[in-house]
């Protein structure tokens, strides 16, 4: 999939987010605002994300993966600090992290590639 594209499908899938999630807003200024925190999303994701999680390893491996939850919800509020994202609390961010893998993890399946599909 086109980066583009998938650039894209990651701010529809933060502003679906932010319309379902209690506590999360975007600053208002129109689309770049959205464009910037779903950049600034996937960086974090990218950089931030995996180093935590191997951090946390012993307690994920204890709690049966439940812990990711958290790891998620804290990678989403560290990108909410440096973004133009705001989320009210940390219960915000956990389940802002939970739909918003959901919803992109749907968005991305919808607008796979066909000829990439097995």
């Amino acid at each position: 999939m086109n980066l583009l594209v998938r650039w894209a499908l990651n701010a529809l899938a933060l502003w679906l987010t932010v319309s379902f999630v209690g506590g999360m807003s975007i600053a208002s200024g129109g689309l770049w605002p959205l464009l910037v925190a779903a950049l600034v999303i996937g960086l974090v994701n990218a950089v931030v994300r995996p180093v935590m999680v191997l951090l946390t390893l012993p307690v994920t491996l204890l709690t049966f993966g439940l812990f990711l939850l958290v790891v998620n919800g804290l990678a989403l509020a560290v990108a909410a600090a440096i973004s133009p994202l705001d989320i009210a609390g940390f219960g915000s961010a956990v389940w802002g992290a939970l739909v918003l893998s959901i919803v992109s993890a749907v968005l991305s399946r919808l607008f796979a590639d066909p000829r990439r599909r097995r």
